[in-house]
């Protein structure tokens, strides 16, 4: 295997981080709050950022989500792209990728999901589209979405329009993200998909998400490296203290380890090959480390990384909130635990 960046990856990467680091301040992020921004999300697909995923593939996606996470960047761009994007890409029928895929490289048409499949959404089958039922407690920057894209009890994935029938209610989350419970009342739906389609989207999902923890990590690591440089005790940097470069060579190993896993899922998915327990290694990764990297950013920061409005700390909350979207890292270890043992 090999993850060195195609020209036009790289390329990809080097716009989004100009993007990101020009537009993601700290003195926007603060103003913008719990909600999006829109300069900015506007000027990620008018860059042809959204579009671009079609063809640098997943693993593409993974190394610009790593530069939103440095930034924790306010805007749906690892949704619309997992659940939007890459999900229409691979399992939408001609006349859905037709209709929609246009809307969602420019950014008109959004697509939020929740996965693993929360709360119980029933189907009702009828002549045409299907009406759909039931309750999502949490959907990430569902907010911003112009699309949901739900899965049923036996994991068929449904496509619902956020029009009549649905209910949006904000949601807050540990991370500001535009979160919110969607309430179905017999909502128009379509059909997603195979059978199948759902395990792909939710591979998927886990491993873009564990790039997005791998860059919120790389980012709370890299303030926390400058930090300790410059603060000086008992006239001595910090940096200069075994237990500081211990901690941070740590975070370093871990952050590697959420990359690396990440990288290796991506890749085998684009090359075609089974990734679902890569995935899964990915997310444990995420889940576990990253927490532990988040809080050796703010804890390296001293008294100053619990100040809420220190830029480490919303690095803080992101990767608790990924953290918590993964799973938890026991119950991501059971599933993979469960998926070797039966030979998948």
């Amino acid at each position: 295997m090999d993850f060195t960046p195609t020209e036009p990856q790289a390329a990809a990467r080097e716009l989004a981080a100009r993007i990101f680091g020009d537009l993601a301040t700290h003195e926007r992020l603060a103003a913008a709050g719990t909600g999006s921004d829109p300069e900015l999300w506007k000027a990620l697909c008018g860059a042809g950022l959204v579009g671009a995923v079609e063809e640098l593939g997943l693993l593409g996606l993974v190394l610009l989500l790593e530069e939103q996470g440095r930034t924790t960047a306010q805007v749906p761009y690892a949704a619309g792209c997992v659940y939007g994007l890459l999900a229409l890409t691979a399992h939408g029928t001609p006349e859905q990728r037709e209709r929609l895929l246009p809307g969602v490289r420019e950014g008109s048409v959004v697509v939020s999901g929740a996965f693993p499949a929360q709360g119980g959404v029933r189907v009702a089958p009828r002549e045409g589209p299907a009406e759909l039922t039931g309750a999502v407690p949490v959907f990430p920057w569902l907010q911003d979405a112009t699309h949901a894209l739900v899965a049923d009890g036996d994991h068929l994935l449904w496509l619902v329009p956020l029009a009549e029938g649905t209910e949006v209610t904000p949601v807050e989350l540990t991370a500001p993200w535009s979160a919110g419970r969607l309430t179905l009342h017999g909502a128009r739906a379509e059909r997603l998909g195979g059978p199948r389609a759902y395990d792909d989207v939710l591979a998927t999902a886990r491993t873009a998400f564990a790039g997005l923890q791998a860059g919120v990590c790389a980012g709370s690591l890299a303030r926390a490296v400058a930090h300790v440089g410059t603060r000086e005790q008992f006239g001595r940097p910090l940096a200069t203290r075994q237990a500081v470069q211990l901690r941070a060579a740590d975070a370093y190993m871990d952050t590697e380890a959420i990359r690396v896993t990440a990288y290796e899922a991506a890749w085998r998915r684009d090359a075609g090959l089974p990734y679902a327990t890569h995935a899964l290694t990915a997310a444990w990764w995420a889940s576990e480390a990253g927490q532990r990297v988040v809080h050796t950013g703010q804890h390296l920061h001293g008294g100053a990384g619990a100040d809420l409005g220190h830029p480490v700390h919303r690095h803080f909350l992101w990767g608790r909130q990924l953290d918590a979207y993964l799973g938890c890292g026991g119950e991501v270890l059971q599933e993979l635990g469960e998926l070797i043992a039966s030979g998948e």
